[in-house]
């Protein structure tokens, strides 16, 4: 008989069943290959980022292979908060009880309004920010600017009663300075990290490969870097974090859990292998057993340094 481990997890006030949800980006709800009884063994779902208003995005070519990962210069295009409560949360409400919404926006009072539309939503567990969006005043991306990063956190949690999840940029020089910034103005919980920007040319036309000419690289070449700052958050912050960046199995997310991260997305990873996520779960459950562990809890930052 196998032994039962304890696979549940604590981000602030959010309760998970299990550490493995989709990242930001990564998952439709009406393109899914999972049905419902398998999305609701996920740990949470996270649906594509959502404006307040409809928005196209950027001019492809959008996406661009590299050697270790994929480049993207998708631009967040979205339908429009009304048309995500009407057509995609009653999808999304049947598929998983912990559903965390990823808001995109260019001011802050964009990011405002769309978490006091959504704050009455009792289906909404919580509320990631996008803080890689360029702002408008300067165009620099709010996870990057100091200032700006803190003025938007601050005042979203002014919007909204619920948990507030700020998703840092790795584009920065000090992730713990940023981490800390967020969490002083009112950030629950940490997702580490956004994207890495990159580009990538065409020899041959010597032309960019990318629409917008630089895009954010994912996949495994990014999780070494993101490992790092999982560690290096989880020294210096006291709130939870979710590790994201290059994980394509249960061994890639687990390297994060011991780093510091209480629970992870999965992102490109899923575009080759829609089941990542199912298999991930089975094989921290495997882990634990083999490992003699209770508790994921247990592992949870317990790298030795």
């Amino acid at each position: 008989m196998n032994k039962e481990v304890n696979l549940e997890v604590d981000l602030g006030p959010l309760h998970l069943k299990n550490p493995i949800m989709p990242a930001s980006g990564t998952f439709d709800i009406k393109c899914t290959l999972l049905n419902e009884k398998q999305l609701n063994k996920l740990g949470a779902i996270v649906p594509k980022s959502i404006a307040f208003k409809k928005r196209e995005g950027n001019p492809g070519p959008r996406i661009c292979e590299t050697d270790c990962g994929l480049l993207n210069a998708v631009g967040v295009p979205s339908k429009g908060v009304e048309y995500f409560v009407k057509e995609e949360l009653p999808l999304l409400e049947k598929a998983n009880n912990i559903i965390i919404v990823s808001l995109v926006g260019n001011r802050i009072e964009d990011f405002c309004n769309l978490a006091e539309y959504l704050n009455k939503i009792k289906a909404i567990s919580a509320l990631e920010i996008n803080l890689s969006c360029p702002n408008l005043n300067n165009g620099m991306p709010f996870g990057v600017n100091k200032e700006k990063l803190y003025e938007l956190i601050f005042n979203i949690k002014r919007n909204t009663s619920k948990p507030i999840i700020a998703k840092l940029s790795p584009n920065v020089s000090d992730i713990k300075e940023m981490a800390l910034i967020a969490k002083n103005a009112g950030a629950d919980i940490l997702t580490i990290a956004n994207t890495l920007m990159g580009m990538a040319i065409d020899i041959d036309k010597h032309i960019p490969k990318l629409g917008n000419k630089i895009g954010g690289l994912s996949g495994p070449a990014i999780r070494p870097i993101v490992v790092r700052m999982i560690w290096e958050v989880a020294q210096s912050v006291d709130i939870p974090i979710i590790g994201v960046g290059g994980i394509y199995s249960a061994e890639d997310a687990i390297e994060m859990i011991l780093a510091g991260a209480s629970a992870v997305q999965i992102g490109s990873a899923n575009f080759i292998n829609p089941y990542v996520m199912l298999e991930a779960i089975e094989g921290i459950r495997q882990y634990l057993i083999n490992k003699r562990y209770n508790s994921i809890k247990e592992i949870v930052g317990l790298v030795k340094v």
